[in-house]
């Protein structure tokens, strides 16, 4: 990996366990709010959708089975960030992006 790749949910999914009924991810859509407001910060970074159902196997390539938790932000030189306030912050640090007021 020779970027840092922001690993997001669709921005509309169905969950099987709750048939008929259409969602989305509340920390990524934040995301793609702020990817929409900065494209030129957005452009920095690799970004890949991903669908609902695991195994997501572009996550558990990336950063193992064991966190497939989504928004994901894998760092080019290995690591990992997938809490909201941490991948945040380090989108700020790393790329920018103007920090969440707190």
């Amino acid at each position: 990996m020779t970027r840092d790749t922001l690993f997001l949910l669709d921005p509309s999914f169905e969950d099987p366990a709750l048939p008929g009924r259409t969602f989305y991810c509340t920390d990524c859509i934040t995301l793609e709010g702020l990817l929409a407001a900065f494209p030129e910060l957005a452009a920095k970074l690799d970004i890949v959708r991903i669908a609902y159902p695991r195994p997501r196997a572009a996550v558990v390539a990336a950063l193992g089975e064991a966190n497939q938790n989504l928004p994901a932000l894998a760092f080019a030189e290995g690591g990992f960030v997938n809490d909201q306030p941490g991948l945040l912050r380090a989108l700020h640090a790393r790329h920018g992006f103007p920090e969440p007021h707190p």
